[in-house]
């Protein structure tokens, strides 16, 4: 008997919203920072923090101490961003909903993190659910 192939699916801009307001109201042109020695990928729904030296943005770090300790946007859909580069994205900055457990979160924040930063995210109006 043949058997069917598994197929996988990444993900795709905005699947983590439930809804958004009118327009692109909840989103924003963003630029995001790459500090490391190569390429990274960044996948859509990934909470990210605005440094406050320059603006830019990168994954959310609760531990961090320049700005990144506070969520400030999701990554509407996936980009590569080049070593020591920057790369311009959409994120998703204000007044929307979304699945929390769609949300992607980097390594290094714990569940304590993750409440703090979703705490962050409702400030801004972006409801998690």
């Amino acid at each position: 008997m043949p058997t069917a192939p598994v197929l996988s699916e990444g993900f795709y801009p905005g699947h983590f919203l439930v809804s958004q307001a009118n327009g692109f109201r909840s989103r924003d042109t963003i630029t995001i920072a790459n500090t490391t020695g190569a390429p990274v990928t960044l996948q859509a729904g990934l909470v990210l923090a605005k440094l406050t030296a320059n603006g830019n943005y990168v994954p959310y770090d609760n531990a961090g101490s320049d700005g990144s300790e506070v969520a400030a946007a999701i990554l509407f859909a996936t980009v590569t961003v080049p070593a020591n580069g920057t790369k311009r994205g959409a994120g998703v900055t204000r007044a929307a909903e979304v699945n929390a457990s769609e949300l992607l979160w980097d390594a290094s924040v714990d569940a304590a993190g993750k409440t703090a930063g979703l705490a962050d995210l409702l400030a801004l109006g972006i409801v998690a659910r």
